[in-house]
């Protein structure tokens, strides 16, 4: 009899996509079921605001549906649907599961390794959207294209900033501070160095490339990486290391005027540190991404600011990642049916 997989897409990652994909590597000897959910027209779940299915993070679905759709499939690949323990144990069949993300924030590997569940997810699908997104991110703020853009809006014509005193700097002679030199991190410093920028890298958990090291690139810890940077972007994952860390102490180590960008995740930011240190003039400007609680409450006093960018959490949001991401997980079904080891088993 052909195996059994379940496919839970959305309106990002599309369920036909995974289907096509999926198909193309693995053959059509499969009983696949799909089902659509509604992000990104209808928001996800946070767990990093409140706890919610399990203590995941970042996951859409109802948990008694999405158990009673993937019912007695063996396989399941998704992108946002849960799964805690509760559901785990509700699905004694399924043994492999693919996550078409960077990381299983929504599934419980503690539980899912206790069942015996093969989770593979999709590690840097998105690394280049988010690279390309964070040099727009770096040029909106240096070279004050988002000042211009609101103030025309407006009907004002901010001739004033081609004053001295208040126009923006070339990449060529800012130093700029890179927190994190995964997949997505290490990309940003690759397209950073066209611009002829100074580079600095602090990531204690790996080493830079002899390439990069070769290039000037260094390799520094965080005080240093603040005290030194015009412009600090963040690339690290939110772990209870890095949840806050860029606090009230981390923003006072940076220099006067500095920038900083965030097309990482809201939880590594204290806001209300953030907000005090943009009001005060100690930072020029920020670039904000992500946020601890999407979408932000409308009276979040980060919104009011005039030397802050915000976008809709969409940097990783580009045609390639959909792609990326389901052929990624269809060599990973593939492997599975074959009897192959996992190619990123989490």
């Amino acid at each position: 009899m052909p195996k059994k997989l379940a496919i839970i897409g959305d309106r990002f990652m599309l369920p036909q996509v995974f289907r096509d994909k999926i198909v193309a590597a693995a053959g059509n000897g499969l009983d696949i079921r799909t089902l659509e959910q509604p992000w990104p027209d209808a928001p996800m779940e946070h767990g990093y605001a409140r706890q919610g299915t399990g203590g995941l993070k970042e996951y859409m679905g109802d948990p008694d549906e999405i158990v009673a759709f993937i019912g007695d499939a063996e396989m399941l690949v998704t992108h946002l649907a849960p799964l805690s323990q509760a559901m785990i144990e509700r699905l004694p069949k399924l043994k492999f599961v693919a996550v078409s993300r960077g990381g299983p924030v929504n599934i419980d590997m503690q539980a899912a390794h206790a069942h015996g569940l093969r989770v593979v997810n999709t590690p840097g699908r998105n690394a280049a959207a988010v690279a390309e997104f964070t040099i727009g991110a770096i040029l909106t703020e240096t070279r004050l294209i988002r000042a211009g853009h609101e103030a025309l809006r407006q009907g004002r014509w901010r001739g004033d900033l081609y004053r001295a005193d208040l126009t923006g700097r070339e990449l060529s002679e800012m130093t700029v501070g890179v927190v994190g030199y995964g997949a997505i991190g290490a990309r940003v410093v690759q397209l950073l160095k066209a611009f002829g920028c100074r580079i600095l890298v602090c990531d204690p958990y790996v080493q830079l490339s002899a390439q990069d090291r070769a290039d000037g690139v260094e390799h520094v810890g965080l005080s240093a990486l603040l005290e030194r940077a015009d412009l600090v972007t963040l690339h690290a994952r939110v772990t209870p290391e890095t949840t806050g860390f860029i606090n009230a102490a981390a923003l006072a180590r940076m220099k006067h005027g500095a920038i900083l960008v965030n097309t990482a995740r809201g939880p590594l930011v204290d806001y209300d540190a953030l907000y005090e240190a943009l009001v005060s003039g100690r930072l020029r400007s920020a670039m904000l991404e992500t946020f601890a609680v999407e979408p932000p409450p409308p009276d979040w006093p980060l919104l009011k600011l005039p030397n802050v960018t915000l976008t809709p959490h969409i940097a990783g949001a580009s045609t390639k990642t959909i792609v990326n991401a389901a052929e990624l997980a269809a060599e990973e079904v593939r492997r599975y049916m074959a009897g192959e080891p996992p190619r990123h088993p989490c």
